[in-house]
C-alpha cells in the first residue's frame, strides 16, 4: 500500500516538473512572462515592503533606526525633557547622537541622564547604536551687521582678548 503512494507521489512530482518546463518554453516563445492571476516576482509590492527592501539593500538600518528614534523622542525621554531638548543629528562613524537644549539648566540635566539615556537608546536601537550623548547648550543671539558695528569685528566676543 506505501509503495503504490509512494509510486503515485513520484509520478505527480514528475508531470509537474515536466509541465513546468512546457510552460517555460511556451513562455520563452511568446516573449517572456505575461501576467497571470497567479503571483510573480514581477508584481507590486506594498510600500511598507519595498521600503524595508530598500533600507536592506543600501544598508540604511541604524540611520532609519535612529531617524525613527527621533519621530519618538518625546516616548522615549518624556514629555518634559522633550520639550527642552530636541536631538539634531547622528553621527554614524563616531555614533554619537547630538541634542540640543533650550537653557543651562536643562542641558545640565540632560548631561546626568545621559548614561541611562543611552543605555534605553542602545535597548531600542541594538547594542552599540549610540556611545555618546553630545549635550549642547542654547545658542546665543545671531552677530548681525548692522549701523554700530566696527569693520573686520567678530561680534561682542573680540573685545576681551
Amino acid at each position: 500500500m506505501d509503495l503504490a503512494r509512494v509510486a503515485l507521489r513520484a509520478a505527480k512530482e514528475q508531470a509537474r516538473a515536466r509541465g513546468d518546463a512546457t510552460q517555460q518554453k511556451k513562455q520563452a516563445r511568446r516573449g517572456g512572462l505575461r501576467s497571470g492571476a497567479r503571483a510573480d516576482g514581477r508584481d507590486p509590492l506594498p510600500l511598507g515592503s519595498a521600503i524595508n527592501r530598500l533600507i536592506t539593500e543600501r544598508g540604511w538600518e541604524t540611520p532609519a533606526a535612529v531617524g525613527g528614534v527621533m519621530g519618538r523622542w518625546p516616548q522615549i525621554v518624556g514629555d518634559d525633557l522633550a520639550k527642552h531638548c530636541v536631538p539634531q543629528r547622528y553621527d554614524e562613524n563616531e555614533r554619537v547622537l547630538t541634542v540640543q537644549c533650550d537653557s543651562t539648566a536643562w542641558a545640565t540635566n540632560l548631561r546626568l541622564l545621559a548614561p541611562q539615556l543611552v543605555a534605553r537608546l542602545n535597548e531600542d536601537l541594538g547594542h552599540g547604536t549610540v556611545r555618546i550623548i553630545k549635550v549642547l547648550g542654547p545658542g546665543g543671539p545671531a552677530h548681525r551687521f548692522g549701523p554700530l558695528r566696527a569693520p573686520g569685528s567678530t561680534g561682542p566676543g573680540d573685545t576681551y582678548g
